[in-house]
C-alpha cells in the first residue's frame, strides 16, 4: 500500500465556532446553511408562481420539523431499534437529544443520528400536513420543495463530512481521505461523492424548471429529485462501509433496501399523467 502521505489526512475541529458559551458545530451549521438556501430558493420560486406570501410563511417550520424528526427517528427506528426499543431511558433518547449516564443523571449530546430516508418521509409527510393547511395545489407544492431538496443534501453531507462519519470502504484512489478520528486507512470520501453528486443535481433540476417551468405542479420535479439522489445512493452505498453490525453479510444493506421504493415512487412521479395548476 502507498504511504499515508499520499493521501488526504482528514481531521477537522466538529466545532466551527462558540457563541455565547455554546459550541456551534459544523455539522449543525451545515444543516442550517442548507435550510436556509432551500427557503431562499422556494421563496423565489413561489414568487414566480405568484403564491400568497402568506401561504408560504408557515412552509419553513414545517420543513424543518418534518425533516429533523423523520431523519431522527428513522436512524433511531431503521438502525437501531434493539437500542432505542429496549428501555424507557433509550426511548426518550430517541425523541429528547440527551444521553442517560449509567451512574445516574444525564448529559446533552445533541442528535447522534440521523438518517435521510427517515428525513425524506418526514418531510413528505409534513409537505401533506402544509397542504392540508394553506389547501395548495399538493403537487406543486412538492415539486417546488423538490427543486431545492438536492441543495440542502449537498450541505448536510458536507456536515457528515466534517463529523468523519459514513465513511467509505478502504481503497488506493489517490484521493483516499484518512480519517484519522476514525483508523490510519484511506478510504472512499462517500460524503464527499454524494455531496458533489446533489450538488450537481440541484442544477440539473433548476435548469429543467427554467425550460419548463410548466410541468410544475405534475409531480415531475418531484419524481426527478427522489430519483436521482436514491438512484446515485443506491449505487454509492458500494463503496461505504457498514453502518451497523447486523448489515454484514446482507446482499444490499439497509439503506439500498430503504432507497428502493423512493427509487420506484419517484419513476411513477415522473411518467404519471399530471397538469400543472395555477397557485390560489
Amino acid at each position: 500500500m502507498l504511504s499515508h502521505l499520499n493521501y488526504i489526512l482528514w481531521n477537522p475541529d466538529v466545532e466551527a465556532f462558540h457563541l455565547f458559551g455554546f459550541s456551534v458545530r459544523w455539522y449543525s451549521l451545515c444543516w442550517l446553511i442548507g435550510l436556509v438556501l432551500a427557503y431562499f430558493i422556494v421563496q423565489r420560486l413561489y414568487k414566480q408562481q405568484k403564491i400568497k406570501d402568506e401561504l408560504f410563511d408557515p412552509l419553513f417550520l414545517y420543513c424543518f420539523f418534518g425533516i429533523l424528526l423523520g431523519a431522527r427517528l428513522g436512524h433511531c427506528l431503521f438502525y437501531q431499534p434493539e437500542y432505542y426499543l429496549t428501555s424507557w431511558q433509550h426511548f426518550i433518547e430517541m425523541i429528547v437529544p440527551i444521553h442517560f449516564l449509567p451512574a445516574g443523571g444525564w448529559k446533552f449530546v445533541g442528535y447522534e443520528g440521523l438518517a435521510s430516508h427517515g428525513g425524506t418521509i418526514g418531510l413528505i409527510v409534513a409537505l401533506y400536513l402544509y397542504y392540508r393547511r394553506t389547501r395548495l395545489n399538493l403537487w406543486q407544492v412538492l415539486d417546488n420543495i423538490a427543486i431545492a431538496t438536492p441543495i440542502t443534501a449537498c450541505f448536510i453531507r458536507l456536515g457528515n463530512l466534517m463529523n468523519s462519519e459514513i465513511i467509505g470502504k478502504v481503497t488506493d484512489v489517490p484521493w483516499a481521505f484518512i480519517f484519522e478520528r476514525v483508523d490510519k486507512m484511506p478510504r472512499h470520501p462517500g460524503q464527499l461523492y454524494e455531496a458533489i453528486a446533489y450538488f450537481v443535481f440541484f442544477f440539473v433540476g433548476l435548469w429543467l424548471y427554467r425550460k419548463h417551468p410548466q410541468r410544475v405542479g405534475t409531480g415531475f420535479f418531484f419524481g426527478l429529485c427522489l430519483t436521482l439522489i436514491f438512484t446515485f445512493r443506491f449505487f454509492i452505498e458500494y463503496t461505504k462501509d457498514i453502518q451497523v453490525d447486523f448489515e454484514s453479510g446482507m446482499p444490499l444493506n439497509m439503506g439500498q433496501i430503504l432507497s428502493l421504493p423512493f427509487i420506484a415512487i419517484g419513476i411513477y412521479c415522473m411518467c404519471r399523467k399530471g397538469k400543472g395548476q395555477a397557485a390560489k
